[in-house]
């Protein structure tokens, strides 16, 4: 099989996590530790160094444990991963509920290094293993009336304290995707990060990852995922429609209400790292601006 232009090869690519998180000693005996990957086509020659392991998996939202950046590491390990089944349902020709290990066999997991950004407008480069979602959706088939995908996250409060109590938010969480959005090769159900298996706080097991949205449209936990006719009304987006619209493609040129969105804080910057300028589609424009020919992003955001 011919490799894609967004593929990496690990041994060659990708920092080893040992190295990477013991980089400043390295750096300090002069050996600087850069991990470059294979760039999508026509995006920028440059250097992805991916944020440590530690970086990922502590500071990052998932509120169905909490509200604070630390709540997820805190409260994930009582989640329980394993077993664990997607339902997938609505306009699909093989209907049914998959245990992940049978899913797995359906597609082939690779590795893969994305820019994350938040809307909140910080950003992280993070070194995933997972598999496309249009592979999925070609293996279970797609009837032609499907023009969306809908995802659904877990719904387990006992095990998930945000769950609990007045959060503001109906649970289970939910998100979508345009269908020729979730068909693009850049879309990834992730099931793996730094080479092992997706941490619960990020997570686990599986996770859905669109690097030129802004990241809460990738939901984490999933256990369904549908296709349907009509365009899902997303969690966020009915919590908050002035602030959050459905499709949140990155764009700089297109403020929250509340904050700007021309700059991004770059997480493990350091002190005096500073922020940098927000690309438009997070820096995938070459292959997703074509998906957005002759609508309005300051009415579509």
């Amino acid at each position: 099989m011919m490799r894609q232009d967004w593929d990496i090869y690990k041994d060659r690519d990708v920092t080893p996590k040992e190295m990477f998180l013991n980089r400043r000693q390295i750096m300090a005996g002069g050996l600087g530790a850069a991990c470059v990957t294979a760039l999508p086509r026509g995006a920028r020659a440059e250097a992805l160094t991916p944020n440590s392991f530690e970086e990922i998996t502590s500071y990052n939202n998932f509120y169905e444990f909490g509200w604070d950046k630390s709540d997820p590491k805190k409260y994930a390990a009582a989640l329980t991963t394993t077993p664990w089944s997607v339902e997938i349902d609505g306009l699909v020709e093989r209907p049914g509920t998959y245990a992940l290990e049978d899913l797995l066999k359906m597609v082939t997991v690779s590795e893969r290094i994305y820019r994350f950004r938040c809307v909140e407008a910080w950003s992280m480069v993070i070194p995933w293993s997972g598999f496309q979602l249009s592979d999925l959706l070609e293996s279970v088939g797609v009837q032609s009336g499907a023009r969306y995908v809908g995802f659904t996250s877990v719904l387990r409060p006992k095990e998930m304290p945000g769950q609990s109590g007045y959060s503001g938010i109906d649970w289970p969480y939910q998100e979508g995707l345009r269908l020729d959005e979730a068909m693009n090769p850049l879309t990834l159900m992730a099931t793996g990060l730094y080479g092992e298996d997706l941490p619960k706080q990020n997570g686990a097991p599986i996770r859905l990852v669109v690097p030129w949205k802004y990241g809460f449209k990738s939901a984490k936990s999933i256990v369904k995922i549908s296709l349907l006719k009509d365009q899902p009304l997303n969690t966020w987006q009915a919590l908050q429609p002035k602030e959050y619209g459905f499709y949140a493609n990155v764009n700089p040129q297109v403020d929250h209400p509340r904050w700007s969105q021309a700059t991004e804080r770059v997480i493990g910057a350091g002190l005096f790292g500073g922020r940098k300028e927000t690309l438009m589609f997070n820096g995938y424009g070459e292959q997703v601006a074509s998906l957005y020919k002759g609508m309005d992003l300051r009415k579509f955001y």
